[in-house]
């Protein structure tokens, strides 16, 4: 088979044109919240009793690290997100059908070209502390995150805001006005970088509008919130508190569980099914929108030559790999992010293994009998695994991979972002959000060092290109570029593997890779 892939479908059948046109309303309409109906994903809850409130929910988490923060404009660690989601709420929010949906924000409205954007809040919101959300706090937290001197990790993904322009309408309506035409505006504000938090925020005594409110905090170790007495969703949360528990591997996470001293662990490998469900705990599947890439550095040797980097791609035996380490859960993945995008091309061929054509490339490259290593952690489920699956493969095209194995603290440290060739985990984002936050020379976590002149040509005309047709063929061609010369490789997307005890109820599966209802503990309760 070949490694490149030159043409493309040049017409987007009916069915998806149909979808794509619904997915923005421009020109006069709302943005409204997108809601998912009932879809054939399925609750482990038995949805038929009724919620009971009380009690405290203690989860024990891996991915943390001793740099764990409580900044939602800084989260960057599994657990990280685990918190904000207790303390915070964004104006927009991924649900678990990868959609995006109304939080915050009631409706957000563009003017005909998307160059002026209504956001119209819900009233009636308060902070922990009883302050009333208002217009100036949404306001505030755009100027945090793109504070010059300290920006957020979502100021790529929302540059072409103009705050100097944007004004406030009344306490509860903000007319953001963008330098050029922003059309994804809503899709990256649904990312995991835009909680709202109020005017004069204070990081070590953390304030939001979530359910839960700031109790205690031990970096790499502990968090305790307690229940927010005046959420605005009315009845919830259920819990009257949840702690977070860092937890170094999985085997502690099983251990947990039947030991009673947690009641929910995130992210664990196929092999710990088993010996759950016959402990008769809840174990949740989700085939989600995450994906746990293999990062290359594509301005470091001998990741530079792209023949090394299609190589590698096709190197991947990625059946084998989700067999091996996931009991053949999971979804084929094609080396391009954002498998839920309306805007992902499925007619891109699925690449496949091929041995003797990662030897051409390789001999092609100066680069037989290539070695290197590949720096792994317990990042997510089932990393240091597919590096194990990875090296073996790579022995069929005469490529020596040696592992580095680093916790997961020193892989978020100093060194993140710089290391050659390792791997990554990321939650779903639609296309040009992801592309915002991690494959632009910008980008807070360009991982690969991706820098291409016409993919971020093409990436500026797709955020300001209205007619969602033409941005489809954009993100199309940018796909393209992925596929072809990328620094990524995305050999499939794993499944995501939670478990509760069988006393917790209201545990969801959810399509965007992230664990636990989306670390949704609000809608959870105990029998």
């Amino acid at each position: 088979m070949s490694q490149t892939w030159t043409s493309r479908s040049q017409a987007i059948g009916v069915s998806r044109r149909d979808f794509l046109k619904g997915a923005v309303l421009l020109g006069g309409g709302s943005i409204l919240a997108a809601c998912g109906g009932t879809s054939a994903l399925k609750s482990v809850a038995t949805q038929v009793l009724k919620p009971k409130r009380g009690g405290t929910l203690v989860a024990g988490l891996t991915g943390g690290t001793a740099s764990d923060t409580l900044n939602p404009l800084a989260i960057v660690n599994n657990v990280d997100f685990a918190r904000v989601a207790q303390l915070y709420d964004p104006l927009v929010v991924q649900n678990r059908f990868a959609h995006p949906e109304m939080q915050l924000a009631e409706e957000i409205t563009p003017n005909s070209d998307a160059t002026v954007w209504t956001i119209r809040l819900r009233p009636g919101v308060t902070f922990h502390n009883g302050k009333p959300l208002t217009s100036e706090d949404v306001l505030y937290t755009f100027q945090q995150v793109l504070n010059p001197n300290s920006p957020g990790a979502g100021a790529p993904s929302i540059s072409l805001v103009d705050l100097a322009s944007s004004r406030i309408v009344d306490p509860l309506t903000l007319e953001l006005h963008c330098k050029s035409p922003f059309s994804t505006l809503v899709d990256a504000l649904a990312g995991f970088y835009f909680d709202i938090i109020p005017v004069g925020f204070d990081p070590q005594n953390p304030i939001g509008t979530g359910p839960f409110k700031y109790q205690s905090f031990t970096p790499g170790q502990q968090s305790t919130f307690v229940r927010n007495e005046n959420y605005w969703q009315s009845g919830l949360p259920y819990f009257d508190s949840v702690v977070i528990n860092d937890y170094a591997d999985e085997a502690t996470q099983v251990n947990g569980i039947l030991s009673g001293q947690v009641n929910a662990v995130n992210l664990l490998s196929a092999t710990s099914i088993a010996t759950l469900k016959s402990n008769h705990a809840n174990v949740i599947i989700s085939d989600g929108g995450g994906w746990t890439p293999f990062t290359m550095r594509v301005d470091q040797a001998p990741f530079n030559d792209v023949n090394v980097r299609q190589a590698m791609r096709l190197i991947c035996n990625r059946q084998e790999m989700l067999d091996l380490v996931f009991q053949g859960h999971g979804t084929i993945g094609n080396d391009i992010f954002a498998k839920w995008d309306p805007l992902y091309d499925t007619a891109i061929p699925q690449r496949e293994q091929d041995l003797e054509q990662a030897r051409f490339l390789l001999k092609k490259a100066g680069q037989e009998n290539l070695k290197f290593n590949l720096v792994t952690s317990n990042l997510a489920q089932g990393v240091e695994s597919v590096a194990s699956v990875f090296a073996q493969q790579a022995k069929g095209a005469g490529v020596t991979v040696s592992l580095d194995t680093v916790t997961p603290t020193e892989f978020y440290g100093s060194r993140y972002l710089s290391w050659t060739f390792a791997q990554d985990y990321w939650f779903y984002n639609p296309y040009f959000l992801q592309i915002g936050l991690g494959s632009l020379p910008t980008s807070p976590y360009n991982e690969t060092h991706w820098d291409d002149a016409r993919y971020n040509k093409l990436y500026n005309e797709g955020i300001g290109t209205v007619d969602v047709t033409k941005r489809a063929e954009i993100a199309h061609e940018m796909q393209v570029i992925d596929y072809n010369q990328g620094g990524y490789i995305i050999p499939y997307f794993p499944p995501v593997i939670d478990c509760v005890s069988s006393k917790v109820q209201g545990a969801v599966t959810s399509k965007t890779g992230i664990p636990l209802n989306d670390y949704d503990f609000k809608r959870m309760w105990f029998e």
